[in-house]
């Protein structure tokens, strides 16, 4: 930034802007690029706090009701982990754990940590925080894997007045939860983790 070059995030080109512009398109793939996406942190921060505050709700409220003639049945994500655990079905079990539970705790408590080794100005393992943000941001395309498999099962279990499967308020927060954390990460702006280093590299040149 130092040097008036923006960096593009789909094709990684170097380019300098128009001079006294901020922003501009890539010369090469078209698509905007500017020194840092603006209010980056401000944005994240609140993103991140509301999925923190949906994650509990999503985890204490039923995500899927199953209503049978003997009477209707509420699962939570976690009653769903402990009711899979068998010895044949514990592999679907662990798999529920891992997606819905520790993934999405995961990446908010990654996220958090980004953010505050941010606003610290810290030097520190930056290479391990980018590989941090990175490895978030490729498990979050595949967060919404859970929610589709709950909704599929609404959608196909309908085996009235036998038995049909209905989707739980849990499943709404659950949902949210996995939105709002992508957006935080795409609000993000990674270019942070290196400013702090370019400042004080400045400051001893």
């Amino acid at each position: 930034m130092q040097r008036g070059l923006q960096s593009c995030e789909t094709c990684e080109l170097l380019s300098q802007p128009v001079d006294g512009a901020t922003s501009g398109r890539c010369p090469r793939c078209g698509q905007p690029v500017e020194f840092r996406k603006a209010r980056s942190l401000q944005r994240t921060w609140a993103l991140i706090l509301a999925a923190a505050i949906c994650y509990v709700p999503a985890n204490l409220f039923p995500v899927l009701s199953t209503v049978t003639i003997e009477g209707a049945e509420s699962d939570t994500i976690m009653g769903g982990v402990v009711l899979l655990w068998s010895p044949s079905g514990w592999p679907l079990s662990l798999i529920v754990l891992v997606a819905s539970i520790m993934i999405p705790c995961g990446k908010i408590v990654a996220l958090i940590h980004l953010l505050l080794s941010v606003q610290r100005g810290s030097i520190k393992n930056r290479e391990e925080r980018v590989r941090l943000y990175r490895l978030v941001e490729v498990i979050g395309r595949w967060s919404m894997v859970d929610v589709f498999v709950d909704t599929f099962t609404v959608a196909l279990v309908q085996l009235q007045p036998l038995m049909s499967v209905e989707p739980g308020p849990g499943l709404f927060f659950f949902a949210t939860v996995v939105v709002l954390t992508m957006l935080a990460v795409a609000s993000f702006d990674p270019r942070l983790i290196w400013d702090s280093n370019n400042q004080k590299e400045v400051r001893h040149a």
